[in-house]
């Protein structure tokens, strides 16, 4: 059985917790009481250390265990520096180094609903009436592990977020939450003969919003191979491939588990469509050395800007094109029966949930759909 761990955020609130405690007693916890909120339980995070800075700060360490989940934040130290203060609001949150900006939301530190209600209601039961601090979230390593994410695709630079719903983290990339997505698919393929797969939340919700009965929405996370196999299996006529271009490109590379700890290749793959479209040399080098996806469309969108040409439309048609062949090719080789296979179409949007590419057939998957 896979072992769950905690969100980024409870690590973070224990850190506050720790040094808040120490400013109040002057002593340091070795264990941090959380309440969760989302569930309504109590976690008991461990504090790696706890220092006093002055009479009115103090710093508090934890570390961050998600569970047997594939995530690149396991083991990550969490700090949070508590300062006493004198005006304004009882607690204020700030972000430190490591935690990301948004570019869209005017450079906010990326900490998010349930990261806020999280701290703001642990640390104000811990005030008297008048006391008032400022928290800040600090992941030394969050810059350097933020490149290894899509955070930048979707408007997070320089640093990871406080992310999240709930205070549990769920293994989504292990054998026990492929059950569970199975399930879920099974129940849907008894009621449907078309479906849709989205890897995550921005693909669900942009599908939603489109137009696509929710009911005929299924959430594969990185398991996009065993998902179209069981499909087919359970006669699934038609699957659209919904997801964001970072991710649903690797498919046309042959990578049908997307998790990044797996497998890559999307420089790879877009440098090989671009140059088959007969893209120069010096622009292909530069989509080859984009530091994301993301920055390698830019550029061809550049490229487009500046002669004319239509260089985004054909890359990306062709890689859409090539996901849905080597889609059916994956289902055909693990087909037990070898002669139906589930007809696979594929959409691919960007950052900022704007659809790039429709394939043939999901332009005729989504008449049926929408």
């Amino acid at each position: 059985m896979s072992r769950s761990g905690y969100t980024l955020p409870v690590f973070a609130c224990a850190a506050a917790v720790a040094a808040l405690h120490w400013l109040r007693d002057r002593q340091p916890l070795s264990i941090a009481s959380v309440d969760l909120i989302e569930p309504a339980q109590i976690a008991e995070i461990p504090i790696e250390q706890v220092a006093g800075l002055s009479e009115n700060t103090a710093l508090a360490i934890a570390r961050s265990d998600p569970g047997d989940n594939l995530d690149l934040t396991k083991d990550t130290p969490i700090w949070a520096l508590v300062e006493w203060r004198e005006q304004g609001k009882a607690v204020i949150i700030k972000g430190g180094e490591g935690i990301g900006r948004q570019v869209n939301a005017n450079d906010k530190p990326a900490i998010y609903a349930y990261a806020q209600r999280l701290l703001q209601e642990n640390l104000q039961r811990m005030l008297a009436p008048g006391e008032k601090i400022t928290v800040t979230i600090i992941l030394p390593q969050g810059r350097s592990l933020a490149v290894r994410t899509s955070n930048s695709a979707f408007g997070v630079v320089e640093g990871l977020s406080l992310l999240g719903t709930t205070g549990i983290s769920q293994p989504l990339s292990t054998p026990d939450q492929l059950a569970v997505f199975r399930a879920e698919l099974q129940n849907k393929a008894s009621r449907f003969e078309s479906l849709v797969f989205c890897i995550g939340e921005n693909g669900l919700d942009l599908a939603r919003k489109l137009g696509i009965n929710p009911e005929q929405l299924v959430k594969t996370a990185n398991w996009l191979g065993p998902m179209l196999v069981e499909a087919d299996v359970l006669g699934v006529k038609e699957i659209l491939l919904f997801g964001y271009h970072g991710k649903l490109m690797k498919l046309a590379g042959g990578i049908f588990h997307t998790h990044h700890y797996l497998a890559d290749g999307r420089r790879e793959i877009l440098a090989a469509h671009c140059a088959i479209a007969g893209l120069k040399s010096p622009d292909i080098q530069a989509v080859f050395n984009s530091a994301t996806a993301e920055a390698a469309l830019t550029h061809l969108k550049s490229l487009d800007a500046a002669t004319g040409s239509d260089w985004v439309n054909q890359v990306y048609s062709a890689i859409a094109e090539t996901i849905d062949v080597r889609s059916q090719e994956y289902i055909q080789s693990h087909s037990e029966s070898g002669t139906r296979v589930t007809v696979c179409g594929s959409i691919l949007f960007d950052r900022d949930r704007k659809i790039i590419v429709k394939s043939k057939t999901a332009g005729l998957l989504m008449g049926k759909l929408c």
